[in-house]
């Protein structure tokens, strides 16, 4: 993203920290070790920062962007309801960002990530891998097939399960403009009663990490469709992961 009247220091509008989860909330309780313990330190971002990546489709393989097929056996299909996640990367101002690399990952349709150290009992897919990738085009846009990932319980509470989710690592036009995120699913009941939900500062912001039911993209017999929309930088930033992160 090139430099624009009120974009802020170095070319870059600046995250809107109120907008952003606290770095410490002590119901989520790895945060407590995370936040950091001094005031952060802000700089105008550096030439290095507000220049490169770039990507280019020839860096991806032909199912970086289908998670029901680029884990599986000849023939074989990863298992659980079969779904569509497409969308717009774009700037503050609603501007396309051409060429962002998006990398996801998540769990299978039964809650399970496919990790050397995964603790949840339920069973793998073996046709199921749980990463992909894709480029945006012209116009910032993006699709991708996958699986709706299963809700997992986890050590943070005596009860507490997570909602159901797909982690997005973005890269920009820059470093800058890097994201890391999740997307909920639209009437998942575990998102009022997630700990890392309850961060977010408001109501807005939970709605902007929810993807909606989108019929209009939906494949007939075969997947429904969600829509998720991100944003890099500036007020309406999309939620980082966990906690603020960068100046």
């Amino acid at each position: 993203m090139s430099a624009s009247e009120g974009a802020g220091e170095g070319g870059f509008i600046p995250r809107d920290r109120r907008w952003q989860p606290d770095a410490l909330t002590p119901a989520y309780k790895t945060s407590v070790l995370r936040s950091p313990k001094a005031p952060l330190l802000s700089f105008p971002t550096s030439i290095s920062e507000e220049t490169s990546p770039v990507f280019g489709h020839d860096m991806l393989g032909p199912l970086d962007d289908d998670l029901t097929l680029n884990f599986a056996q000849d023939g074989q299909s990863a298992i659980g309801p079969r779904i569509v996640v497409q969308g717009r990367v774009q700037d503050e101002y609603g501007r396309g960002i051409a060429g962002a690399l998006l990398e996801i990952w998540q769990a299978n349709a039964g809650g399970r990530y496919r990790h050397v150290k995964e603790g949840y009992i339920a069973p793998l897919d073996p046709n199921f891998g749980g990463c992909g990738r894709v480029i945006t085009d012209d116009d910032g846009r993006y699709t991708f097939r996958t699986i709706q990932p299963g809700p997992y319980p986890w050590p943070n509470g005596p009860n507490d399960w997570r909602p159901a989710h797909i982690h997005f690592s973005i890269f920009g036009h820059a470093f800058a403009q890097r994201l890391i995120t999740q997307m909920y699913f639209e009437g998942d009941p575990h998102i009022p009663l997630c700990p890392i939900v309850g961060s977010l500062n408001s109501p807005a912001a939970v709605d902007a990490l929810t993807a909606r039911l989108d019929m209009a993209q939906t494949i007939p017999m075969d997947a429904r469709a969600y829509r998720f929309d991100i944003v890099l930088r500036g007020r309406r930033q999309s939620i980082f992961e966990n906690r603020p992160e960068g100046m």
